[in-house]
């Protein structure tokens, strides 16, 4: 953390104004929260799936040939398309004829395609310091041989949760899964949650750095996450709630 510490120390003082008063380290608890999840692919209904459905909807079809003939598309095409509508349940059929389901009748109304996807897992990392799942690079996750203290404000009620709500695990892994995917033409949807497993406590280092500024005569906090690799307003904004009013007899 040393050469990490000195870097920072430099960028703080890039402004000759800024005068650091007070460098402070300690750790956050971070829990590993491993979900299980059920995901749908999302995306805009093509052409040719929708002119199938509107086809079924209107007329009697027994086999991908007739609508082959009635659409003059290759039937290799349309036979692969029924055979994914049928696996998705879009369409069944009823008296040896093609039917739309409720959800072929739903999806096609509103021209989105949605295909469920196998079950899959993810970990979560969730923070008590910050009531909330951090979004964070595992390709960056260090381990540490020696942590100093905890967070001297670290919510002892917040670091024993073990159990989440629906919504809240849904939005982490889709934050997660939208940064992964990018721009695209389809999007993956997290339909269900199947399990949680709340597993181990990892300590992650802060470096908390209090900060004068001497031409504005004021006094001001700034906080390294290292597990975000960033700086964190969050935690800036709580130390400052908390001590701001101390700083000036403390420091100066």
């Amino acid at each position: 953390m040393s050469k990490l510490q000195q870097r920072l120390m430099r960028e703080l003082q890039q402004n000759r104004n800024i005068k650091i008063v007070k460098i402070n380290e300690w750790c956050i608890p971070i829990r590993t929260v491993e979900v299980t999840y059920e995901p749908v692919r999302r995306s805009t209904m093509d052409v040719l799936m929708t002119m199938l459905l509107m086809s079924i909807q209107e007329a009697d079809f027994a086999n991908a040939q007739e609508l082959s003939e009635l659409l003059l598309v290759d039937p290799l095409f349309i036979e692969d398309l029924v055979s994914l509508m049928s696996r998705v349940s879009l369409i069944e059929q009823t008296e040896s004829f093609y039917r739309l389901t409720s959800k072929g009748q739903q999806q096609l109304e509103r021209g989105i395609f949605e295909e469920e996807l196998d079950v899959e897992m993810a970990n979560l990392y969730y923070s008590p310091c910050h009531l909330a799942f951090l979004t964070v690079d595992e390709d960056n996750m260090e381990e540490y041989d020696d942590l100093p203290e905890i967070y001297r404000y670290v919510d002892e009620e917040a670091e024993k949760q073990e159990h989440f709500e629906e919504a809240l695990l849904i939005e982490a892994l889709q934050q997660e899964d939208d940064k992964e995917a990018g721009a695209g033409a389809s999007q993956k949807i997290i339909s269900k949650i199947v399990q949680t497993d709340a597993k181990q406590i990892n300590d992650s280092p802060c470096l908390e750095f209090v900060l004068h500024n001497k031409e504005q005569d004021t006094l001001f906090v700034r906080v390294w996450n290292a597990l975000l690799n960033q700086w964190d307003s969050h935690l800036e904004q709580q130390l400052t709630e908390k001590e701001q009013l101390g700083w000036r007899e403390q420091y100066l």
